[in-house]
């Protein structure tokens, strides 16, 4: 992968690369950021006895699911006051805020609430009881599901989470067409006919467009295109011999189009994918033809007056007819009246107006960059920045829509190889030797980069570097005929070329293959221009590329502008051929701006409440609405820049701020803060800690907390302090950088008050239409929220394990607690395997457990309640081209969902929607609650500007639109349920809205009741006083996704093939097993979290 940013921000450019589907690892649990905690609960493997299910743990299962903070619910300052009527959380002060359902003991289930009216509107249709039968997957819930048993894979050791996923595709694919799924549009509760295949499945249509709120105009960068009245045709292209390259293969077709276009080609001007499809506007005058073509070999090229002719490639091209693409179809599609996009006509259009900025810039995915795009600027380490855009064609709402947006991504710097050397070292290269870790530096720096020879006057022949030599240069020699003469290679290129090779104790570059490897000395080649830097980026080329791009939304707009005029697509040959016109005007959308929720904090502040302005508040007057205990603390330093006096400061002046802001923080910790070295970050921790437990273990009390300070640069220091405390020595910790011990400002102070609250159990704030229990299908029956994400390793890392998180909600009506899980998978797996698990016990009884079980149980154990409303957000961060495992033959398309694919989206909700079921199922026979399945993008493409950048009613202070706008017409799809919503105000930069797609919806929400409930959330993220850009469920997901990769073990194979995994669920103890991963490789478990810190939000 390589890195791209867009709007100041670094994405990965992805990779296509097909693998094969394997098993998941086992599981533990993560977080993110330089302050973080919070809770993942323990794997509880129920064990099923002749089909028995149960919500409570065996005896013996792995430890306990109350994620409540350290002695149960906090219930304030006040004291533990009397439960919540219908079984909620504790009652908050003042007494108003009770429950509005009827009365139900704690300990018992109450009768849900079926149907009933909210606020007026129409009775919903709701299923009216537990005893129903119901399939796997279904628009009505309730109904009893016999959970499929899959034995473990008989070769080799056992997963200690072993998956569902190790099934094979045969298997899988059975299951889902086992799938019952109800039309969109039916009211009925009857059980349908499973589909037989995944096009049998719909989307939810969308219910009707939002009215809430106050209604504006924004711009967005799409731009109409419309639609051709052609009659376009795809034709198979089949080129020998075969090359891997997109580039000569389109060299091979240009050069057929311009000899043979009028003779053969009827005058016909075709797009070519670079593959295997060409497509044309009309017949061409053959069905199948075959046609020699001649290239000149663009590596061994002379130029200039030389004598010798350049090398030539002869290619037999065969264009046999394949289909037509019908835009009727398509046009049908956009007007709303036919279900599925037809992809391939959309494909063809995509593809012709590409044919032209291929041929203009340097594809790179959907991307076209130049230096001739804007400035060029320098990285680093022989690196520069190249300007570029983004362009997509995708149906919405107004019609074909063009997406255009500004894009920069890292290429290597067109430098002598001296130079490029000199620059990644950093130092002059001829003062000292190179050592064996700089050999190994410059070797992986330019492994695969094309080099062209600068010593033979014009003629420039390219080059691919293989490797180093071991050898300096003055030691390298080579036979240069049959009768075994040898040269050494500075005598060849002396008396050869007459050049005189000055750095000889640097490594030559080795070119070609191993077999037959050529030498070719440093300061002879030269990078050649354009090739793109796909590797991993240091974190100061980050930041050059982050300054380079972050652009103020007017300048953004203006700059799309000027790239949609520039590309003139109205003289593009191609769009004429095809009869495309693209309009150069930004869409006009029509938007609304939802008002912010009201949040509650505690009585005891001056200000019990408040009403957010423009996405932020403060804690100015305002005490956290449950504040936690922490009683005994303890403060360690591994900066040598902050002294003791300085780090007894700091903690104590953080601990006065944790008592303002509402906690009942202790002044004083249990011992005066002690400084190491971070070298000896394990030995210190643990010292440490027996010194506090020594003290308080006697009286019966734990160390609620630790404060660390680290210095600003710490590399793997942060890492190493997060897997020990929390997989060690069952710690929450803080950690802050010394930078801000030494300005300690309030603010800063606040802040890290906010993450310290929640990671020992407190609540900072609750939304006020959560308590009065006035947030639709939330409030009226207890609601679960789970929020999903899988996060891939760097670009580089080619076996490690990928994270998968889910957060799900823990105290309700709130909604604000999220206890976490993580699990390692399989690399580059983007389904989430371990979301329900079924395996043998060493008695051969069937065990059920994954993720999704363990934290309904958990929310059953801390409410009192068990969910009878699911809503699940799942993040993806994928773009089209990245590595995606096949579960199901589904119709491979092309993106036209924001970067990803149509098949992508089916892929995540058969899979992921029927683990829930599963595990539903698992814990009672009639247990199927209904289920909403939200896809949350952020990667995506798609900006909004404000309609007159000079009104300042209109936007916010750094010129981006306001906080709550939502759009859910004209630039969305044309018949699902999907919306764009900017729940944040900007900072730097032009703000990226978040885009959800509805993939299942039992619930039946509203436009009006998602988009709010969705905006509402986002006020409700724990570490900080602003709203925030994607719903918090999925953002504390990917903080936990995050984290969980510090509890990595270092690689011990010389390969770097056994990566390592997250932990504590899978089969109960005594049968732990890895589970396979890519390639049969193992994916080895990581250690346990501790059952205290998978109590509390730890990864904040």
């Amino acid at each position: 992968m390589a890195m791209r940013v867009e709007n100041g921000r670094l994405h990965q450019e992805p990779i296509m690369v097909r693998k094969k589907r394997t098993g998941p690892g086992s599981s533990g649990e993560t977080s993110g950021e330089a302050s973080g905690a919070s809770g993942q609960g323990s794997q509880r493997a129920e064990r099923q006895h002749g089909g028995g299910r149960s919500w409570v743990p065996q005896q013996g299962g792995r430890g306990g699911g109350q994620h409540q903070g350290r002695g149960g619910h906090y219930q304030g300052r006040g004291g533990p006051g009397p439960h919540h009527q219908g079984g909620g959380p504790p009652e908050y002060h003042p007494r108003e805020y009770q429950g509005r359902g009827g009365p139900c003991p704690r300990g018992g289930m109450p009768q849900p609430y079926y149907g009933g009216h909210r606020g007026g509107s129409a009775e919903r249709n709701v299923p009216p009881g537990p005893s129903r039968t119901v399939p796997e997957l279904h628009q009505a819930p309730y109904v009893q599901y016999q959970a499929p048993l899959v034995s473990p894979s008989p070769s080799g050791p056992g997963s200690s989470s072993q998956p569902v996923a190790e099934v094979s595709a045969g298997q899988v694919q059975q299951q889902f067409q086992q799938l019952a799924i109800r039309g969109q549009t039916s009211t009925s509760q009857d059980i349908q006919v499973a589909p037989a295949s995944s096009k049998s499945v719909r989307f939810p249509l969308r219910p009707g467009k939002g009215t809430y709120g106050d209604r504006c105009i924004v711009k967005a960068n799409h731009f109409f295109a419309e639609l051709p009245d052609k009659d376009l045709h795809q034709y198979d292209v089949s080129i020998t011999p075969e090359v891997a390259s997109r580039g000569v293969n389109r060299a091979v077709m240009g050069e057929l189009v311009k000899l043979y276009r009028q003779s053969h080609l009827g005058g016909r001007l075709p797009a070519y994918d670079g593959r295997k499809s060409l497509y044309t506007a009309g017949p061409l005058p053959f069905a199948s033809r075959t046609f020699e073509i001649n290239l000149q070999d663009e590596e061994d090229s002379l130029g200039g007056g030389q004598g010798r002719q350049r090398r030539e490639r002869v290619f037999r091209v065969v264009i046999k007819f394949a289909a037509r693409a019908d835009l009727h179809h398509l046009a049908m599609f956009l007007a709303g009246r036919q279900a599925d996009a037809p992809q391939e006509a959309l494909q063809v259009l995509d593809i012709v107006l590409r044919e032209l900025p291929t041929a203009r810039y340097s594809p790179v995915g959907r991307s076209f960059y130049s230096p001739n795009l804007g400035r060029r600027q320098q990285l680093g380490e022989g690196l520069e920045s190249w300007r570029g855009f983004y362009q997509s064609i995708r149906p919405t709402q107004m019609g074909l829509s063009l997406n255009i947006d500004m894009s920069s991504t890292a290429f290597f710097e067109p430098l002598p190889v001296i130079d490029f050397v000199a620059q990644l070292l950093n130092r002059d290269i001829s003062v000292r030797p190179l050592s064996d870790s700089d050999r190994v530096k410059i070797k992986k720096a330019l492994r695969g980069v094309k080099v062209e020879v600068t010593h033979r006057g014009n003629m420039r022949r390219k080059y691919r570097i293989s490797g180093l030599t071991s050898q300096a240069t003055r030691e390298l020699s080579f036979p240069v005929d049959d009768r075994g003469t040898v040269k050494t290679v500075v005598q060849y290129f002396l008396e050869t070329y007459g050049f005189s090779i000055q750095h000889t104790t640097l490594p030559c570059l080795q070119v070609g293959n191993q077999q037959r490897p050529n030498y070719l000395p440093m300061e002879v080649c030269k990078i050649v221009e354009g090739q793109r830097y796909s590797k991993r980026l240091n974190e100061k080329q980050i930041t050059a590329l982050l300054k380079v791009t972050c652009q103020r939304p007017q300048e953004r707009e203006l700059d799309i502008l000027q790239t949609v005029h520039h590309n003139a697509y109205y003289e593009d040959p191609y769009a004429q051929e095809f009869g495309i016109r693209i309009d150069e005007r930004l869409a006009a959308v029509e938007a609304r701006v939802l008002p912010p929720p009201r949040l509650k904090y505690h009585d005891s502040g001056r200000e019990k409440d408040v009403l957010p302005r423009v996405g932020q508040w403060n804690m100015m007057n305002k005490k956290m609405v449950n504040g936690a205990r922490v009683s005994n603390w303890a403060c360690i330093n591994f900066s040598r820049n902050v002294q003791d006096s300085a780090a007894r400061v700091f903690s104590h002046e953080l601990a006065i701020m944790c008592q303002i802001s509402g906690m009942d923080f202790a002044l004083e910790p249990v011992l005066p803060p002690v400084t190491s070295r971070p070298e000896h970050v394990e030995r210190a921790l643990k010292a440490r800690y027996q010194d506090a437990m020594n003290i308080l273990r006697p009286q019966g009390r734990e160390l609620d907390l630790l404060i660390v300070i680290l210095p600003d640069n710490n590399g793997s220091l942060y890492g190493d302090l997060k897997r020990i405390c929390e997989t060690d020595l069952g710690l929450v910790s803080q950690c802050c950088l010394t930078k801000h011990v030494f300005k300690m400002s309030k603010q800063y102070l606040a802040n890290v008050a906010l993450k310290i609250n929640v990671k020992v159990g407190g609540r900072n704030t609750v939304l006020v239409d959560a308590l009065t229990r006035r947030i639709p299908l939330v409030s009226d029956r207890p609601t679960i929220i789970f929020g999903a994400d899988v996060t891939h390793p760097h670009p580089g890392e080619d076996s490690s394990p990928s994270i998968a998180a889910v957060v799900a909600s823990q105290d309700w009506p709130e909604v604000t607690k999220y206890a976490g899980l993580v699990s390692a998978q399989a690399h580059r797996q983007e389904l989430i395997q371990d979301l329900f698990k079924v395996w043998q016990d060493p008695q051969r009884r069937p065990v059920t457990g994954g993720m999704i079980k363990e934290l309904l149980i958990s929310f059953k154990r801390a409410t009192g309640q068990k969910p009878q409303r699911i809503i699940f957000y799942r993040l993806l961060s994928l773009h089209g081209h990245i590595y995606f495992i096949m579960i199901l033959k589904i119709l491979t398309v092309f993106n036209f969902r924001d970067g990803v694919s149509e098949g992508q989206f089916y892929q995540v909700l058969l899979y992921e929607l029927d683990a829930i079921r599963k595990a539903c199922a698992s814990l009672e026979p009639n247990y199927q609650p209904p289920v909403t399945f939200v896809v949350v993008q952020k990667r995506h493409h798609t900006r909004l500007f404000a309609n007159n950048h000079n009104d300042q009613r209109t936007v916010d202070r750094s010129g981006n639109i306001l906080p709550g706008t939502v759009v859910d017409s004209k630039i969305c799809h044309p018949t699902e349920f999907d919306f764009y919503l900017c729940s944040h105000a900007g900072i730097q930069g032009t703000s990226r809205p978040a885009h959800y797609h509805v993939l299942w919806d039992e619930n039946k929400f509203t436009a009006d009741e998602l988009q709010t409930l969705t905006n509402n959330l986002c006020y409700t993220y724990a570490r900080c006083t602003r709203s925030v850009s994607i719903v918090p469920p999925a953002y504390y997901a990917h903080l936990a996704a995050f984290r969980a990769r510090f509890y990595m073990e270092p690689d011990t194979s010389d390969s770097g093939s056994m990566a390592s995994a997250a932990t504590s669920r899978g089969p109960p103890p005594g049968g732990a097993r890895s589970s396979r991963a890519a390639g049969n490789v193992a994916v080895r478990p990581l250690p346990a979290l501790k059952e205290n810190v998978k109590r509390v939000m730890f990864y904040c």
